[in-house]
């Protein structure tokens, strides 16, 4: 049995009262379980405080971005991936749509960055998905089938074997739309494929996250998908009891 995760992207919300207030007050409303990894990933500036307030805790703290090169050097407003380790991140999130679509993060820069990634120590979380014109199109699984390939180029069986994959339809993302359960299923069935194309064996045990308008009220359905490993989540990520909640759906796999 695969491992579980609910992982929360704050994207660019929270203060230093906010950071504090949520870890702690996650920490109290949640059971953690060895089975279910509780993880957030808040803004940058807030990754030191948000790890020393779950030190101890259970609850796993990850970055949602790093710098595409792994050295230090004249790279004005860049955050290394060593950088992440040193003040105690353990995941850091790659290629979310929003970094494709906003800043031009091609699949190439996406599988470079989940290199740097591993080699910092950092387990990535790697993000696919399709936008909905290319799902309207029928092109959904050829686009992420490229997203993969791409990152399989650059990190192989073994990259892959320590990386975390999310996908996120583009198409229900903060729009309050949500795959159906059976959507979710079939393109993380085809992502396992691809990846059993690789190695059986990595693909078999790869944890496949869902991303896309999960709340408390849709985790359940969503999670017991067979190839459903739990969620990367967004707006509902920022609301300790919804969070909770949340985790607690995905310990009943």
């Amino acid at each position: 049995m695969r491992q579980m995760m609910v992982a929360g992207n704050w994207k660019m919300h929270g203060s230093v009262a906010f950071t504090s207030d949520m870890v702690t007050t996650l920490a109290s409303k949640v059971v953690i379980k060895e089975n279910v990894t509780l993880l957030v990933c808040p803004p940058a500036v807030y990754l030191a405080q948000a790890a020393a307030a779950a030190a101890h805790s259970g609850v796993h703290v990850g970055a949602q971005n790093l710098a595409s090169v792994a050295s230090p050097g004249a790279y004005t407003g860049e955050v290394a991936g060593f950088m992440l380790a040193d003040i105690g991140c353990q995941y850091v999130i790659v290629g979310h749509s929003e970094r494709r679509a906003l800043y031009a993060e091609d699949n190439e820069i996406v599988a470079h960055k989940a290199k740097v990634a591993l080699d910092a120590g950092l387990v990535p979380l790697v993000c696919v998905g399709e936008t909905l014109e290319q799902r309207e199109a029928g092109k959904a699984q050829e686009v992420i089938t490229a997203q993969l390939d791409a990152v399989s180029a650059v990190i192989g069986v073994d990259g892959w074997s320590q990386a975390i994959v999310a996908y996120e339809p583009v198409w229900a993302i903060g729009t309050g739309r949500t795959a159906s359960p059976e959507q979710a299923q079939e393109i993380h069935a085809v992502i396992r494929a691809r990846l059993a194309e690789l190695d059986a064996g990595m693909a078999t045990a790869m944890r496949i996250l869902y991303g896309g308008s999960v709340k408390p009220d849709n985790a359940e359905s969503i999670f017991s998908q067979l190839d459903v490993d739990g969620g990367l989540i967004g707006g509902a990520s920022l609301n300790a009891d919804d969070f909770a909640r949340i985790y607690a759906c995905a310990q009943t796999k």
